[in-house]
């Protein structure tokens, strides 16, 4: 009997010491990727073609409308140049509303009203219409500008509409119903009309 519980408890023992043998530990240095086979990429390919695509943000309905304005602004402008043009030679006359003859402030109310841009026919009530220029630096085709007297360089005596502006020189190119050649172009660095600029005042839209 006394041998029994001995060679069972022998059993037992063994058991015990089997359970709580220790793992031995990974080396996980020794770990590789799994390798995918070219059938395995082609499906992974295919899933990610059928994500949904993450939509671009649109421009805002101001944004479209503003940008559309700028464009409608300068073609109107440009339209109105080219129109100006049309009468180059034309001759002065004092007082003469067009189109055969023109006198500078006659000329300006004649281009604008072909767009429907009612003006006074007095370069003294036009330096008060539409709105100011206030720099040079805002100076934009299609502006107003206005000029002293001969014997007067403070006091407005003349009026054209400028057809191109350059920045870095500081001058800008104006038509204008010329006394002396009629509608014509001249440049604002020359010294008759630099001495003599007053100011623009702005009829359409800006740019």
């Amino acid at each position: 009997m006394r041998r029994n519980l001995i060679v069972l408890g022998a059993l037992l023992l063994l058991c015990s010491c089997a359970s709580v043998r220790r793992a031995t530990p990974i080396d996980t240095r020794e770990l590789k990727p799994y390798p995918v086979s070219s059938e395995g990429k082609k499906e992974a390919e295919k899933a990610d073609e059928k994500k949904p695509s993450i939509p671009q943000e649109k421009p805002s309905e101001a944004a479209v409308k503003g940008e559309e304005k700028k464009v409608s602004a300068q073609a109107l402008s440009e339209q109105v140049i080219a129109y100006a043009r049309e009468f180059l030679g034309v001759p002065y006359k004092l007082g003469a509303a067009g189109p055969r003859q023109f006198d500078c402030s006659h000329f300006t109310t004649y281009v604008f009203g072909h767009f429907g841009y009612k003006l006074t026919p007095y370069t003294v009530t036009q330096i008060t219409e539409g709105r100011e220029v206030e720099s040079f630096s805002d100076l934009q085709k299609g502006d107003l500008v206005f000029f002293g007297k001969r014997g007067s360089v403070r006091n407005i005596g003349h009026v054209g509409i400028v057809v191109s502006v350059n920045y870095e020189k500081g001058s800008f190119n104006f038509i204008h119903a010329s006394v002396s050649r009629g509608v014509t172009e001249d440049v604002s660095t020359h010294p008759y009309y630099q001495m003599r600029y007053l100011g623009a005042r702005r009829v359409l839209p800006d740019e």
